[in-house]
């Protein structure tokens, strides 16, 4: 590299030119997102609505993709048990457990999920 720009670049990074810089930075991206009139806030409370209604439209579907989701787990846990209880392995009871308890969580998440949005269907 050519020295003249190493010692250029050397003087540029100094701390008080970096912090000068992150203050200028700041300041400025600080005064560009703000709102314009103080102490109207009908531009967020506009937006969370409209954030409320889509996110309610999606709670249908992810339901039954929860049922969907334990369905295939207990299918694919049935398969392994019966896998494990031909080969006369030790840990069945602890498979059958585990099975079991994640399909309830799967459909304990699928009826709290439209109380915790407060969606009826």
């Amino acid at each position: 590299m050519n020295r003249k720009y190493q010692e250029f670049i050397g003087k540029s990074f100094e701390p008080p030119r970096i912090r000068m810089l992150v203050c200028l930075l700041v300041s400025g991206t600080m005064s560009v997102f703000a709102q314009s009139s103080a102490g109207d806030y009908t531009a967020g409370t506009d937006a969370l609505a409209t954030v409320t209604e889509e996110i309610a439209k999606y709670v249908p579907i992810v339901v039954k993709l929860c049922y969907a989701i334990a369905g295939v787990v207990a299918v694919v846990g049935a398969i392994s048990v019966y896998i494990k209880m031909n080969n006369e392995e030790q840990d069945v009871k602890k498979s059958i457990m585990m099975i079991v308890g994640a399909c309830i969580f799967l459909v304990a998440a699928a009826q709290a999920l439209p109380l915790f949005f407060g969606v009826t269907a």
